[in-house]
């Protein structure tokens, strides 16, 4: 029985093979995961618990991912969090995700501003703000002109309502950090109002601005979602407060909403 061992290698062996490198290889991402679904620091003892490691095997992946730049200890508490390496990959992927939203994008906010007549835009999260990603102009004489790039304040813009109702509590309690500044009678200011307002946009699928930051212009958003499900952007039509009304609003909302819905799952293919 035991002369087969000479045709077959012992299982300490197969261990050593190819299954155990992508055991190893798991480990090194949940432990990663685990920093970025915490967003704190970590000892080595909490990650162990954690990840239902043994001490010494979370010490020594930490070791090799401090060594790399992914992990970075604080002097004062001697537990971990993310180093630069692990900000250097997520920006590229952001910038490289960003990169084919805008391209994917781009056809559908045009064939928006066709059919709707008024001019389209999308904001996107940048870190913990709302940016103006991109514009359409409408074809309308009078048209609404967008500042691509700008940081939008998130009291009023149609479209940072869109992204933070569906947007996780961590995410929007970050975003809300800051005082909300008063544009007009219409705006805004007390963060427990925003917080119902965004249950309210979650309902309904759609968000809108009446004039809270200019009070001759109007618009309406409807949140864009990414393979996993996180909404990181959202299609905003936008025009004179003369013709976005009531009525307008009502109208445009099965359009927008499929043009929302047709963009996220562009991005899935």
């Amino acid at each position: 029985m035991f002369n087969d061992a000479s045709h077959h290698p012992p299982a300490a062996a197969q261990g050593k093979q190819g299954p155990t490198s992508e055991s190893s290889a798991e480990k090194v991402l949940n432990l990663l995961l685990a920093f970025s679904a915490s967003g704190r620091e970590m000892g080595t003892t909490e990650l162990s618990v954690k990840l239902g490691l043994h001490k010494s095997t979370t010490s020594r992946l930490i070791k090799t991912l401090v060594n790399a730049g992914f992990l970075q200890q604080n002097p004062s508490t001697r537990k971990y969090l993310l180093g630069i390496s692990a900000y250097q990959l997520g920006y590229t992927a952001s910038r490289t995700l960003n990169a084919r939203l805008l391209a994917v994008a781009h056809p559908y906010l045009y064939g928006l501003a066709q059919q709707t007549g008024e001019s389209v835009a999308m904001e996107m999260v940048s870190g913990i703000n709302i940016i103006l990603a991109s514009h359409v102009e409408g074809p309308s004489h009078l048209r609404f002109n967008f500042q691509q790039g700008e940081v939008l304040p998130i009291n009023v813009a149609a479209g940072a309502k869109a992204i933070l109702a569906y947007s996780s509590p961590d995410f929007v309690e970050s975003c809300l950090q800051g005082e909300f500044k008063r544009f007009n009678d219409r705006t805004i200011v007390s963060k427990e109002d925003y917080r119902k307002l965004l249950k309210q946009v979650k309902a309904e699928g759609i968000s809108y601005d009446r004039g809270e930051r200019y009070e001759d212009i109007h618009a309406m958003a409807a949140p864009i979602f990414f393979a996993d499900g996180s909404p990181k952007a959202a299609v905003i039509i936008a025009g004179p407060a003369s013709r976005l009304t009531d009525s307008f609003f009502r109208s445009a909302v099965s359009p927008l909403k499929e043009t929302a819905a047709t963009i996220s799952r562009s991005l899935d293919l």
